[in-house]
């Protein structure tokens, strides 16, 4: 009776998954981007909730269940279909694109510290958002290497005060702003904006389908579903639910619904309130809540909610600084990479690996100092992330299909519903949806002055290509011999 007390006790409920989920995906610096699309957003958000963040939610819940207890995440899902280089090569890519990744939230972070000092033309300094980036990353490094419980605090409250307050806030300035009948942003656009308008009988009118004379028009594809990913992060928990088979597809959706309902009304808040042609991708919200703000005589509250989304964005840093570290710090325990790279702090933070990473983002907040534009500094490396990042979804779509075929008794507390054609069917969406955004990621948008297209490109492609090629080096010079008695790649059978 206690035993089963204490187990209940500790399950998540479906609630808290549906939470921890939209925890981890929400992040207020992709509102701007979608706002960008006018009203072609909701074409956008629909085909990252549906066809990327659902199949995404349901096959790494599965593979979550299946290996509950073991360390290392995709590296002991994709290990297990195709060895530990594959593995290692997962673990990997999930670890450099959010290597990539963290100059993009603190630059949005410096728009937002720009704004609460009364210096918003900062917002479009390259070289005092790349200072920025750098003396905050390293900051973020040392609160890491405290350990998890400090983490925790910070990531806790730097949602709630970072993310949700201000999110809720733009979103009920919005309807205010439509109530009190103000011009909005959407009815101001022109017939040179093709990327979201059309002419309809001489009258200019946003459009609803996204512009598919050129591929460039589709580019902010790639970022939107990058906002979308980071699911597998809590699939690993699917586990602990206490009926996981109908509890967590509850949680996805209702997630899928919160995630759905902040991105779109914020995103459509800061659209109707700054014309197309004037917002910046990094600073549109700060650009929004400024004029809300001063609509209804509180521009004192843009100042504390400036530090709030500063706040939330190193909170939303340190809830991933040291995770990939310690999922890329079980490969070096295996003896894939130097074991002088598994060094810890007293904490348990992966010193060594969150130092190398420190360095990497340093040299890449170095673009900021050397582009003219910080839109395109920012959106550069979004497309560079997201194109990291979806190989490695590529990866563990394939591996759960393998893994239906290859270990058909596996224990899987959690299976995507329909048997192995639904796995087909839903890691099919997956892929076919991550090959589209990998694609558009070379493509520089059209909405934003890129300059040389051809070094947009290059760049792009430059870093994509040597992220993937360097795991497949080092693990091809590591000979994989486990130096701890860590449990085999293959899990039970029933």
């Amino acid at each position: 009776m206690s035993d089963q007390s204490a187990t209940k006790k500790s399950s998540i409920s479906t609630w808290g998954m549906a939470f921890m989920t939209a925890a981890a995906i929400i992040s207020l610096r992709g509102l701007p981007l979608m706002a960008a699309e006018e009203m072609t957003m909701f074409f956008y958000i629909a085909f990252a909730t549906i066809l990327f963040l659902i199949p995404a939610a349901l096959v790494s819940a599965e593979l979550g269940s299946a290996f509950a207890g073991q360390e290392g995440g995709v590296y002991r899902w994709v290990g297990a279909a195709f060895g530990k280089k594959w593995g290692f090569t997962a673990i990997w890519l999930q670890w450099i694109q959010n290597v990539v990744w963290y100059p993009t939230v603190l630059a949005f972070a410096a728009a937002a510290i720009a704004y609460g000092i009364g210096k918003p033309e900062l917002a479009n300094d390259g070289k005092f958002t790349g200072f920025f980036i750098i003396v905050f990353y390293w900051i973020a490094t040392l609160i890491a290497f405290g350990g998890t419980k400090i983490l925790s605090k910070v990531t806790s409250w730097g949602f709630i005060v970072g993310t949700v307050l201000p999110g809720l806030v733009v979103i009920a300035l919005g309807v205010v702003w439509f109530l009190m009948k103000k011009p909005l942003g959407f009815e101001e656009l022109t017939a040179a904006e093709t990327t979201v308008a059309t002419v309809v009988g001489g009258k200019v009118e946003p459009r609803w389908f996204p512009n598919l004379a050129n591929p460039s028009n589709l580019a902010y594809l790639s970022g939107i579903i990058l906002l979308f990913a980071g699911v597998e992060v809590q699939a690993v928990h699917a586990a602990e639910m206490d009926n996981p088979k109908k509890q967590y597809p509850a949680a996805i959706f209702i997630s899928s619904v919160i995630v759905f309902v902040l991105f779109t009304f914020g995103s459509l808040a800061i659209a109707a309130v700054v014309p197309n042609s004037q917002l910046q991708i990094e600073s549109g919200l700060m650009q929004a809540l400024t004029v809300m703000l001063e609509a209804v005589n509180m521009k004192w509250a843009l100042y504390v909610l400036a530090f709030c989304v500063a706040f939330g964005s190193l909170g939303g840093v340190l809830s991933w600084v040291s995770g990939p570290s310690k999922g890329l710090l079980s490969t070096a325990k295996d003896g894939l990479l130097p074991e002088s790279l598994a060094k810890t702090t007293k904490g348990g933070a992966p010193k060594t690996m969150m130092l190398i990473q420190g360095v990497i983002v340093t040299v890449l907040a170095s673009l900021y100092f050397v582009m003219k534009d910080v839109g395109v500094a920012f959106f550069l490396l979004s497309a560079l992330t997201v194109a990291v990042y979806i190989i490695m979804y590529l990866l563990m779509y394939m591996a759960a299909i393998k893994l239906r075929k290859s270990q058909p008794d596996m224990e899987r507390p959690y299976k995507v519903p329909g048997g192995t054609l639904g796995m087909w069917i839903v890691a099919g969406v997956g892929i076919v949806a991550a090959i589209l955004g990998l694609v558009l990621a070379f493509f520089p948008p059209a909405q934003l002055p890129i300059g040389s297209p051809k070094s947009y490109v290059a760049v792009v492609a430059v870093g994509t290509i040597g992220f993937f090629i360097i795991p497949l080096i080092i693990a091809g010079r590591h000979k994989a011999t486990p130096k701890t008695g860590k449990p085999p790649l293959r899990p039970a059978v029933k």
